[in-house]
C-alpha cells in the first residue's frame, strides 16, 4: 500500500543550527514555504522542520528535539562526508561499519545534530 516517504518532521532547539548542519554538512537545500515555514529538500524528499513549543498542528504526541534516529544514503564516499563533517564541528561517532540497509549491505558512519539526533550517512556496497 505505502510506496515511499514524502517527508518527516523534526522538531529542533534552534533553526538556523539545524538549517547550518543539513545545508552546509549534508547539502540539503532550504526552502521556505507557507509564510516562512522551513523545510530541508534532499533527492524527492524533505524534512519539515518545526521549532519546539511552536509545532505545527497536528503534531507528534512527544515532539521532542533529539529524538530521531536517521539514515541517509549517500554515493559520494564516505571518508569525504566524514572530512567534511569533522571540518564542520560534526564528529564522527563511529565507522565506517557494515551495516544492513533496506535494499542490501551499506557501510555507514555516524554523528549527531545539533538537537542530538543520531544520523547514519551509508553508503550502498557494490557502488563504483
Amino acid at each position: 500500500m505505502i510506496t515511499s516517504l514524502d517527508h518527516l518532521v523534526l522538531t529542533v532547539r534552534d533553526l538556523d543550527a539545524t538549517v547550518r548542519f543539513y545545508v552546509e554538512a549534508l547539502g540539503m537545500r532550504l526552502k521556505i514555504f507557507d509564510e516562512g515555514r522551513k523545510a530541508l529538500h534532499f533527492g524527492n524528499q524533505k524534512i519539515h522542520l518545526h521549532l519546539a513549543g511552536h509545532e505545527f498542528e497536528p503534531k507528534a504526541a512527544r515532539a521532542t528535539p533529539g529524538s530521531a534516529d536517521l539514515c541517509f544514503l549517500t554515493e559520494r564516499p564516505l571518508a569525504e562526508i566524514s572530512g567534511r563533517l569533522e571540518t564542520l564541528g560534526f564528529p564522527i561517532i563511529e565507522g565506517p561499519v557494515p551495516r544492513t540497509g533496506a535494499t542490501g549491505p551499506m557501510l555507514s558512519i555516524y554523528t549527531r545534530d545539533p538537537d542530538g539526533n543520531l544520523i547514519e550517512i551509508a553508503r550502498l556496497q557494490g557502488q563504483a
